[in-house]
């Protein structure tokens, strides 16, 4: 079945999204507001420039470990991880699999279309399309 259901067939379209200049603790408050567990980055042509995690900021901002005024663009990661709208649901869970830390998962990947921002695909959209 995973091999047969697209990303296209059950991703969010949909994506929260914030500016390298937000402020980390205005991000967090957006996540927290959303329930959701990551925020892509965009400048302002709406080209996709990072990604920010809710554990990453949360961890942090916890530990103290942002200074006053730190951004959103000082902290992204940049290298992000992806799936086109095309590709099979196997290829977005391996991906989630090859690419996440220790024996976690990346719960969530952003989908791109010719390098512009479609959508996003979770676990939980995946384990909904199961659903018999």
């Amino acid at each position: 079945m995973l091999k047969k259901l697209k990303v296209k067939d059950v991703m969010s379209h949909e994506v929260v999204t914030v500016p390298p200049t937000e402020d980390v603790v205005f991000a967090f408050e957006k996540l927290m507001k959303h329930k959701i567990s990551s925020l892509p980055v965009v400048n302002d042509d709406e080209k996709l420039v990072g990604i920010v995690t809710a554990t990453d900021l949360g961890h942090n901002l916890i530990l103290d470990k942002y200074e006053l005024g730190t951004t959103v663009g000082e902290v992204m990661v940049q290298q992000v991880i992806y799936v086109s709208p095309e590709d099979n649901l196997v290829t977005a869970v391996r991906k989630m699999h090859e690419y996440g830390s220790d024996d976690g998962i990346i719960n969530q990947l952003l989908v791109l279309d010719n390098h512009e921002l479609v959508g996003i695909v979770s676990d939980g959209d995946i384990i909904r399309s199961l659903e018999v």
